[in-house]
Formats: C-alpha cells, structure tokens, sequence
C-alpha cells in the first residue's frame, strides 16, 4: 500500500489494479503500471479467478472473492484490451454481475481510473469503452478519474491519485 504523508500525518491507499487481459504482464499491466508508478498497489488478474456469467448459478464462483478486495480498496484501476471493439470479457463479466448483487452507490468514497488499451481502436470503440466505466462509476458511488490509452497518458493521469 502506498504510504501518503498529508500535513505530517501518514495515511494508507489502498489501491487495487483489476487486469482484465489473459497475458498478466502485457501491455494492459504495462500502461496500469506507469499509471501507478511510484505508488504500491495489488494486482488482481481476473484470469486467476472463475467468475460466472450474470444469470449462472455454478459452483466455484470466485466474485465473492473479488468482491471483498475492491471493498477493501480506495482506489480501482481496471485495465482492458480493446477485444471485439469493446472492453474484454473477463472486466464486462465482472460489470454485470454488479447488477443486483451490489447496491448502488456502495462504492462512494473511491477513485476509479480506466486503463484501456488496443493496437489500433477506433476513437468510436474507445468512448463506448469509456461510457461504460463513467455509467458504472456513477451507479455505483465511484469518482470517475478517467481513462489511459496509452503510458503517456497513464504519466498524466497519475497526477490525479
């Protein structure tokens, strides 16, 4: 965790970088890491976890799992490759099973940052990837922070944290 010194008084962040993308150390990891550099954070790959689809009632289910680490957290990354001109599987999965599981505006009081990366996505693809985040966000209580496409602007954004 992070070790924040505010008017000579240290205070703890909790911050949890959620990666959508099967290749744990790929480029989503890569821009979430410049995102977070300087700063120490947990990363959950949601390839290590099984999460049923919405609507599935299986045993095994992990997202109680996940669940317990992002209450726990102050600040969410959620990372995705651009797959299929939208956000992966693995982070969309984990989105719809917020619905009814999760009260709205429980997560109040927490940052969210979007990284959300690809070869070469159209600007269409991305804000409807974006839109998504700022809908869940806002559902949800989170302080939407904004989205990384690239290290760059992962630099930039950092400012924010």
């Amino acid at each position: 965790m992070a070790q924040l010194m505010l008017a000579g008084k240290e205070d703890t962040m909790n911050i949890l970088f959620i990666n959508g993308s099967p290749n744990e150390n790929g480029n989503t990891a890569k821009v979430a890491a410049e995102l977070l550099k300087n700063q120490t954070y947990e990363t959950l790959n949601l390839v290590d976890y099984r999460i049923n689809a919405y609507g599935q009632d299986l045993p095994g289910d992990q997202l109680d799992a996940v669940l317990g680490k992002i209450e726990k957290a102050d600040v969410l990354v959620i990372g995705s490759p651009v797959y299929w001109h939208n956000i992966c599987g693995s982070v969309r999965n984990v989105l719809d099973r917020f619905y009814g599981k999760v009260s709205q505006g429980s997560l109040s009081g927490k940052k969210l940052f979007f990284v959300f990366q690809g070869a070469a996505p159209e600007t269409w693809m991305l804000d409807a990837g974006e839109f998504t985040m700022k809908r869940f966000a806002a559902l949800y209580g989170l302080t939407y922070m904004g989205m990384a496409k690239n290290a760059k602007e992962a630099g930039t954004l950092a400012s924010s944290l």
